[in-house]
C-alpha cells in the first residue's frame, strides 16, 4: 500500500472530455442527479475532520498505468491531493475479486482512513467492510448498494456512447460491429445496446456481434477477440477494455474503432473514431471536500454526458459530415432528449420496453438484457 503515487506516463493529447475550447463539453458543469434517482434517505452527516488528519483511500481493479479506467480515476486521486495538500491519501492497485479485496479495504479503515473510494463494483467484499465501519464513508463505483455511510456513484455513458453508434453506423460498410466485451454485466448490455440503437439509425441492418473476455484489463485477450470480430467481417470494432489492443488490430487491417477511458488514438491514428472518456476529478474533489466539512452523506450519483463522460476528440480520418451529424445528435441529448424509448425487444424477440415508453437512467444503468441484432453477450 503507498500512501501517494507519482505520476504515471501519460499519453500523449489527452483529450478527457474533449478538452479543446473548440469542443466545449462543459468540464465546469455541475454533478446532476438524472431522473429516477433520489438521494439516500435524509441522515445526519459524518462529522467534520480537520484536513490534516483527513485520509482519502482509493482501491483500483487495474493498475494505474494502463492509460484507460483505473488511469482515469488516479487522475481523480491527484486532483484531490491538489486541493487538499494536507490530506493524506492512500491507493492500491489490481484489486482482485475476492476476499483479498475485504482485506484491502479493511487494511484502509486500520490505516486511518475517513473516506474509502472503490473505483470499481466489489459488491459484499466492499459492503461489509462499511456495514462494520460506520464513522468512514464509503462510495462504490458501479456500486448497487447503499447504507447509512454507503453509496454509489457511476457514468451515464450509454449517451455518448449512442452518439458514437451514431458515427459507426455512417462509417460502417458491411453493418457488422464487433465488441469486446468484460463479462456479461450492466455497464456491457448498456454499451452494446446503446451502440446499435445508434447505429440503426443510420443503417438499419446494423448489428453488433460481441465477445467477451472476462476481463477488464487483458491486452491479450483484447487482441485475440479484435482479430476473431475481423475474421468475422466486422469493419468497426468497439469495447470497454482498459487498454488498446483491439485498436491496434484495426489500425494493422484498416478498420475502424472505438475506444472507452482515455484517449488512445497514437495506438491507431487511421483506425482512432474516437473514445468514451470518463473524468472523474471534480466528484471526487466535491466529496472530499464536503467530508473534511462535515456535509458529506452517502447518495445516488451519475456523472452526466458534459460533466463527467463524453466523447473524445473526433479521429483525424473521421469525414466531416459524419462527425457533424453525430454531434447534431449529441446536442439534441444534451438539451434535454433521450433515445431509448419503446419499443424495445430483446435479442429473442420480446417486447421489454413498450411502445412510448421511456427508459430511466436507473433502468439504463441496470440494463441486463441485450436488444434484438447484438449478439454474443447473453440474456
Amino acid at each position: 500500500m503507498s500512501d501517494s503515487v507519482s505520476d504515471a506516463a501519460s499519453p500523449s493529447r489527452r483529450h478527457l472530455l474533449g478538452l479543446g475550447a473548440s469542443l466545449g463539453l462543459g468540464l465546469g458543469a455541475g454533478l446532476i442527479l438524472p431522473p429516477g434517482l433520489r438521494p439516500a434517505r435524509a441522515q445526519a452527516p459524518l462529522p467534520a475532520i480537520p484536513e490534516k488528519d483527513a485520509v482519502i483511500a482509493f482501491g483500483h481493479v487495474g493498475p494505474v498505468t494502463d492509460e484507460g479506467w483505473t488511469w482515469s480515476h488516479d487522475q481523480g486521486m491527484k486532483a484531490v491531493q491538489a486541493a487538499f495538500p494536507q490530506a493524506k491519501t492512500l491507493f492500491v492497485e489490481s484489486i482482485p475479486y475476492s476476499a483479498d479485496a475485504a482485506r484491502t479495504f479493511r487494511q484502509f479503515v486500520s490505516n486511518g482512513a475517513n473516506l474509502v473510494f472503490a473505483t470499481s463494483n466489489y459488491g459484499d467484499f466492499f459492503s461489509d467492510v462499511a456495514k462494520r465501519a460506520k464513522k468512514v464513508g464509503f462510495l462504490e463505483c458501479d456500486g448497487r448498494t447503499t447504507a447509512d455511510n454507503l453509496g454509489w456513484y457511476y457514468f451515464a455513458h450509454w449517451y455518448p456512447t449512442y452518439v458514437l453508434g451514431v458515427a459507426a453506423g455512417l462509417m460502417s460498410k458491411t453493418g457488422k460491429l464487433g465488441y469486446v466485451a468484460s463479462f456479461p454485466v450492466p455497464s456491457c448490455f448498456a454499451s452494446t445496446n446503446a451502440f446499435l440503437m445508434g447505429a440503426r439509425t443510420v443503417k438499419p441492418e446494423a448489428s453488433v456481434q460481441v465477445i467477451s473476455i472476462n476481463s477488464w484489463f487483458d491486452p491479450q485477450a483484447a487482441t485475440q477477440a479484435g482479430v476473431a470480430l475481423a475474421n468475422n467481417g466486422c469493419d468497426f470494432l468497439f469495447g470497454i477494455m482498459d487498454e488498446a489492443g483491439y485498436l491496434q488490430v484495426a489500425q494493422q487491417r484498416g478498420l475502424k474503432a472505438a475506444m472507452w477511458n482515455t484517449d488512445m488514438r497514437r495506438f491507431g491514428p487511421d483506425a482512432y473514431v474516437s473514445s468514451i472518456v470518463v473524468d472523474s476529478r471534480k466528484f471526487y474533489v466535491d466529496q472530499v471536500g464536503r467530508r473534511i466539512a462535515g456535509t458529506w452523506t452517502p447518495g445516488t450519483t451519475l456523472l452526466p454526458m458534459g460533466g463527467g463522460v463524453d466523447r473524445d476528440a473526433w479521429g483525424r480520418t473521421v469525414p466531416e459530415a459524419v462527425a457533424r451529424q453525430a454531434d447534431a445528435v449529441r446536442e439534441k441529448i444534451l438539451g434535454g432528449y433521450t433515445p431509448f424509448v419503446g419499443e424495445i425487444r430483446d435479442s429473442k424477440g420480446k417486447v421489454r420496453v413498450a411502445a412510448g415508453k421511456t427508459m430511466s437512467d436507473l433502468d439504463l444503468y441496470n440494463w441486463d438484457w441485450s436488444i434484438e441484432g447484438v449478439t454474443g453477450l447473453g440474456a
